[in-house]
């Protein structure tokens, strides 16, 4: 019999092999666990070969969808042979064929390029392909996640091989190198070395004539950095109004990206916006981590991040604090919200918070819309692996996952665009500031996914937060909350389920755009709109889609209607402008934090 030592070592060997093994396997499949990938194949294709019924079905709409793109097809082949076929140019010129062979509306194939056969054709077996797996993955007895994950993959899979991808398949790529005498497919392989080269920590042959950077034509706001500890840098803005209102601002940011998303360019920054209408703006810049940082928690997140600036602004001001969280950061103030009121704390004691606002961040992720279809067991354990040998998840691996989400709009169109159709990459600030990665810590990112994505402790009370367990239900104070219409990271049906965990009024706001140009919301900029309801803390809970029936439709950007907001939620004391301390040691805004990038 083997002594109890001897199995404990080989127990850790195994172990450790295998924590190898898995940060290998996770390096070649970017990051997706194929345990995971498997298993949803296993579960459709068990569950399709019990099923009879369905197996008939999805041949029965096999044949009729494949039947009707060769009859289709056909048809348009011999209206294009025709001696005297018409010939299309330009994008209003009239397509030589029927309206019932043009694929349907689809941003990849716009130019009327692809209503000509044999492009047609292409277009459109792509998309009805994609319609088919859409209804091959519905099948009864599938677990809801294999469900959504066969659904995901077959469509990154099918985008993949889109027409619009390859050059001999392309008619506008064609066309496009005809007429520039293949001078666009040299100038798109250069775009393609730089690209490459940029990946692997290089300089591009052909740099940009225009540079953004933070302090340089980004993150323009003036002001201080007024508290430095190991994790953030806490930025105070100079005022620009004589008098500004009694209660500060103090935005988190989520730690996946650099602050400065709400401090673009001059014209869209959110600090500056908030500054004009006399605010006082504090915000949090978070360090970039590296392998020493591994052990970094999501407790220490909360504390450093959010708690210890909190503390700092209400020293500095004397007064409440309204407190928001974007994204990441959102969840962390949330969770200090909570913090800060346990349920036996006396009621004489007044709260540090004048209000709390959460823009595009999740409480509740037990509906993590598209997020959650690359987070299972298998995966955060390969994850977990990576990270492990590496100390933190990589920037670039983080980005990585984003851009498998939506890999047809950040990846193969881009892609087409710069490498055959030859055009210069495009270029703004929020891409530059997408562009500018950050790394998460080991044990921080770990607790993170099992505790909200896995678990969903937070929501349902099972938080522990230095080593108390903490309720949403104890945030009391108003709550102003974001969704965006079009967010995948963070879905506005999973924000608004905020309404059901927190024992406050909340007022909900619903903006069109994403995750990132939602938020980005400036006043002035055209087709702004959205829609914006209370629900008090003592009123019935609406459900998403009676919120949607009956909440006020409103034209504009919602920075103007929180700001009022803010302003009635506070003493309504206007007070004169706070000028930010000058400590030489700490420096001006932007920062340190903010400029540190790694080769990765």
């Amino acid at each position: 019999m083997p002594s109890e030592n001897s199995s404990l070592r080989l127990h850790q060997a195994a172990d450790a092999l295998d924590q190898l093994a898995h940060a290998a396997l996770a390096r070649v499949h970017v990051g997706l666990s194929p345990v995971s990938l498997a298993r949803a194949w296993t579960d459709w294709a068990l569950n399709l070969a019990v099923s009879p019924g369905t197996q008939a079905r999805l041949g029965t709409e096999a044949q009729t969808i494949g039947l009707a793109w060769l009859n289709e097809s056909l048809r348009a082949a011999v209206t294009r042979l025709q001696p005297m076929a018409p010939i299309a140019h330009g994008p209003d010129a009239d397509t030589d064929v029927p309206n019932s062979a043009q694929p349907p509306k689809d941003p990849r194939f716009d130019d009327s390029a692809w209503n000509q056969w044999p492009w047609s054709a292409m277009a459109s077996a792509n998309q009805s392909w994609e319609r088919w797996w859409q209804s091959a993955a519905e099948l009864r007895g599938m677990e809801r996640h294999s469900r959504e994950q066969l659904r995901f993959f077959s469509r990154q899979w099918l985008d993949m091989v889109s027409p619009g991808n390859g050059l001999l398949s392309n008619p506008q790529a064609l066309q496009k190198a005809a007429d520039t005498r293949g001078q666009s497919l040299v100038v798109g392989m250069g775009h393609a070395v730089d690209e490459w080269r940029l990946r692997h920590g290089l300089t591009p042959l052909q740099p940009s004539s225009e540079v953004l950077a933070p302090g340089q034509g980004l993150a323009m706001s003036p002001g201080q950095v007024v508290l430095r500890n190991d994790l953030i840098e806490l930025i105070q803005y100079q005022p620009v109004t004589m008098q500004v209102n009694a209660e500060p601002v103090l935005i988190v940011p989520s730690c996946i990206m650099k602050f400065y998303i709400l401090d673009l360019s001059p014209h869209n920054s959110m600090v500056r916006w908030l500054v004009a209408q006399g605010h006082t703006v504090y915000i949090v810049s978070w360090r970039n981590p590296d392998e020493n940082d591994a052990l970094l928690s999501l407790d220490d997140y909360v504390r450093m991040g959010v708690l210890d600036a909190l503390d700092h602004v209400r020293s500095a001001t004397q007064q409440q604090v309204h407190l928001a969280g974007y994204c990441l950061g959102g969840t962390f103030t949330a969770i200090a919200a909570a913090a800060l009121a346990p349920p036996e704390a006396s009621t004489s004691s007044p709260s540090p918070l004048a209000s709390l606002t959460l823009m595009a961040a999740e409480t509740d992720f037990s509906e993590p819309g598209e997020m959650g279809v690359l987070i299972d067991a298998a995966q955060v354990e390969m994850l977990e692996d990576l990270m492990a040998e590496q100390g933190f998840l990589s920037g670039r691996q983080m980005a990585g996952s984003f851009q498998f989400l939506h890999s047809r709009e950040l990846v193969w169109s881009q892609r087409t665009r710069s490498v055959l159709l030859g055009e210069p990459p495009y270029s703004n600030d929020l891409m530059v500031w997408n562009a500018d990665v950050t790394r998460l810590p080991a044990v921080m990112h770990s607790q993170y996914l099992r505790h909200m994505y896995l678990g969903n402790d937070l929501a349902e009370g099972r938080y522990i937060f230095e080593g108390q367990a903490i309720s949403l239900r104890d945030i009391t104070v108003p709550l102003f909350a974001v969704g965006t219409a079009k967010d995948h990271v963070s879905p506005w049906r999973s924000v608004f389920k905020v309404h059901q965990l927190v024992d406050a009024d909340v007022t909900f706001v619903l903006t069109n755009g994403g995750h990132n140009a939602g938020i980005v919301s400036e006043p002035g900029h055209a087709g702004r709109h959205y829609q914006m309801q209370t629900t008090a803390q003592v009123d019935k809970q609406p459900s998403p889609d009676q919120w949607v029936a009956t909440a006020a439709h409103r034209q504009g950007s919602w920075w103007e209607a929180w700001s009022d907001w803010m302003q009635g939620h506070g003493s309504g004391e206007m007070i004169d402008a706070r000028q930010p301390p000058v400590e030489p040691a700490l420096g001006a805004a932007p920062g340190r934090y903010v400029m540190l990038r790694h080769g990765d």
